[in-house]
C-alpha cells in the first residue's frame, strides 16, 4: 500500500488514495478498541444498502492501524455549495433527504444512543447538578431504534458526477433517536459559526419529516454535554450554554 497520496490529515489520522482505495491511517496512540469499532460499524452500516464506502481491510500500515474502503470519487456537498452558492437551498434540501433515508434504515446491533449519550454526559466537565438534570431529560425521551450517523455533515457526503450521494465517515454511528442526530447536525452547523446554514437546515428538516421543532431542541443541551466531553477550549462558552437546561426552553 502507498502512502503518497494525501487527501485529508485530521487531528489523530490521515487520510490516503491508493488507486480505488482509501487508506485511513490512524496515530500510533489512537485507541485500537475505537478503531476496530469505527470499522464494525461500517460493516454494520453497509448491509441496510445505503451508498457508503465498502470495507476492504482492517490492517496496519508502518505499525499504525489502517482501514481501508474503496475510493469515492466526487466532491464533497460542502465544496459543492461553497463552489455553486446560488444553489444552497437545493443542497440543503438534497442533504436532509439523505439525512431522513438513513433514519428509514435499523441496524439492530449498533450502539444505542441514549447508552452513548450517558457516558458523554458523564464526562462532560459540568456540574454534578446540571449532569443530573441532563441524565434526567434524557431517560424522558422517546426511545426510538432509527440509524443515527451522528456526524452528519456536508462533509460527510460526497456527490458523484451523476449525482449520487455517498455517506463517509459513520464512526459515530448509533441506533437511536432520529432528532438527536438532528440537535448534533445543527450543533455541528452552529459550532463552524454556519448559523444561517443551521437554521435554514433545521426549518426545513423539521418541515419534511413533520417534526416539531421544539422536540428537537429538547434534544439540544443532550447533545451539547456530549460534546463536551471531547474537551475543546474554542467550544466551551458555547457548549456550556447550550448545555443549561432551560436554554431551550
Amino acid at each position: 500500500m502507498k502512502l503518497d497520496n494525501v487527501i485529508a490529515v485530521r487531528k489523530d489520522k490521515t487520510i490516503y488514495r491508493d488507486g480505488n482505495l482509501t487508506l485511513k491511517v490512524f496515530n500510533e496512540n489512537y485507541s485500537k478498541a475505537d478503531i476496530l469499532n469505527e470499522a464494525l460499524n461500517l460493516a454494520r452500516v453497509e448491509e441496510t444498502g445505503l451508498n457508503v464506502p465498502k470495507i476492504q481491510e482492517v490492517c496496519t500500515v508502518e505499525g499504525k492501524w489502517c482501514i481501508v474502503t474503496d475510493y469515492i470519487e466526487g466532491k464533497t456537498l460542502a465544496k459543492s455549495y461553497e463552489d455553486n452558492p446560488s444553489m444552497l437551498e437545493d443542497y440543503i434540501k438534497l442533504f436532509v433527504e439523505i439525512q431522513l433515508n438513513i433514519h428509514n434504515q435499523r441496524c439492530a446491533l449498533l450502539t444505542k444512543l441514549k447508552d452513548k449519550m450517558r457516558r458523554k454526559i458523564s464526562l462532560s466537565g459540568l456540574d454534578a447538578t446540571t449532569r443530573y438534570e441532563l441524565s434526567e431529560r434524557l431517560d424522558g425521551m422517546p426511545k426510538h431504534a432509527k440509524l443515527c450517523h451522528g456526524d452528519f455533515t456536508p462533509t460527510n457526503v460526497i456527490l458523484q458526477s451523476d449525482g449520487t450521494p455517498y455517506i463517509l465517515d459513520w464512526s459515530h454511528a448509533t441506533q437511536g433517536n432520529a432528532s438527536a442526530d438532528v440537535a448534533r447536525t445543527y450543533l455541528r452547523f452552529t459550532l463552524k459559526n454556519d448559523t444561517e446554514i443551521a437554521e435554514k437546515y433545521l426549518n426545513l428538516f423539521c418541515e419534511m419529516s413533520d417534526t416539531p421543532k421544539q422536540y428537537v431542541q429538547q434534544w439540544m443541551p443532550i447533545v451539547a454535554a456530549s460534546q463536551m466531553a471531547k474537551g475543546k477550549p474554542e467550544e466551551k462558552e458555547l457548549l456550556t450554554r447550550w448545555a443549561s437546561v432551560c436554554y431551550y426552553e
